[in-house]
This record gives structure tokens, C-alpha cells and sequence, in this order.
């Protein structure tokens, strides 16, 4: 009982938007109808500065990570547990606060890897910012760094339910970047910018 419980909850908190809240307090346009349109720290970095898309990728990140936290706190399984992320995740992207209209998941992603194996976590905070520095492509580093991190989440957890879990989140954050790989492919993608 205690896990559907938290299932609900924790999809909840995902729906709610860090991006469109923060910048409503702060009088900063909707960013759902700026830049890309997407209520992320990328684009309010666009919208805002750097310090403004930091907090939001804080509070989408921790979206991710207090609500695993609590599952490993209550001793749910590993599976469970990745559960309980792929409900933050899955808030976060349909949240039902805003039409089902979210972010792409990156930020919640890694607050999920981050509570479920810190090590997995820092390797893809690792991996993206490598790959960010390189080649100077946001949503290449988010989209490489993802599609590795079944691999090591496997091989650090050794649990396959719950790798299948990790492996459908990444599928989603690959559809949730759909345009941006399109872009990619025609060479048009937006780098980051100083």
C-alpha cells in the first residue's frame, strides 16, 4: 500500500513544473512560449541566465531524487524503488498540472540515477558534462550520456527489472527529444552558448 501511495505522490510532485514556476515568480516569460518552448533549464538559461536555469535544474533534478530517496529510506525493492522514479519521470514530462505538457526528462532522469546508485548518477553528470565541453551541444551530451547509462546502471545494481525500468525512461527521453534530433542530423541543432 505504502508503494502506490508513493507512486501517486511522487507522480504528482513530478508534474509539478520547476521552469514555468520559477519564472512565473519572477515575472519572466511563460517558457513554454519562448525559445524552444520547453518548460527545462536549458531553455530558461536561454530566457534568464545561467543562475536562473540552475534552480530549475535543481528543483527538476530533486523532483527525481527526494522521492527515491524516501523508497531506498523505506526499504522498497530496487525495483520499486526505479518505479517510483519512472513516476517522477513520467510527471515531470505529462504533468497533469499543465495538459500534459512537460520537459524532456534529462534533469528528473539524473535525480532518479543519483538516489537509486550515486555512482551511476555522477557518471552521467560526468559523461554530459564531458561531452558538453567537446562538442558544445546540450542535448548530444543529455542524449549520449543517456543512452550508456542502462549499461552501467546493470552493471552497478545488477538488477534486470529494474534496468528495464532505467532502459524505458531512456527511450522516453530519446522521444522527448525527437526535434532535437532531427536538428542533429541536419546539422542544425543550437550549440551552448558562453
Amino acid at each position: 500500500m505504502i508503494f502506490y501511495l508513493l507512486l501517486i505522490a511522487t507522480y504528482l510532485i513530478g508534474s509539478i513544473s520547476s521552469a514555468i514556476l520559477i519564472c512565473k515568480a519572477l515575472s519572466l516569460p511563460d517558457p513554454r512560449t519562448q525559445g524552444s518552448n520547453n518548460p527545462g533549464a536549458t531553455n530558461v538559461r536561454r530566457i534568464a541566465g545561467n543562475k536562473v536555469a540552475v534552480v530549475v535544474l535543481l528543483g527538476d533534478t530533486l523532483k527525481g531524487f527526494l522521492p527515491v530517496l524516501l523508497a531506498t529510506m523505506l526499504d522498497l525493492s530496487m525495483l520499486e524503488t526505479s518505479l517510483i522514479g519512472l513516476g517522477a519521470f513520467l510527471g515531470h514530462i505529462y504533468p497533469v498540472f499543465f495538459r500534459f505538457k512537460g520537459g524532456k526528462g534529462v534533469a528528473t532522469y539524473i535525480g532518479v540515477l543519483l538516489a537509486c546508485n550515486t555512482l551511476v548518477g555522477v557518471a552521467f553528470i560526468c559523461i554530459w558534462l564531458f561531452i558538453a565541453k567537446v562538442l558544445k551541444i546540450s542535448s548530444l551530451s543529455a542524449l549520449v550520456a543517456t543512452a550508456i547509462s542502462p549499461v552501467y546502471f546493470y552493471l552497478a545494481v545488477d538488477e534486470p527489472w529494474s534496468s528495464i525500468v532505467i532502459t524505458a525512461m531512456c527511450l522516453l527521453i530519446f522521444y522527448t527529444h525527437r526535434s532535437n534530433i532531427k536538428r542533429l542530423i541536419n546539422d542544425e541543432e543550437d550549440g551552448i552558448k558562453s
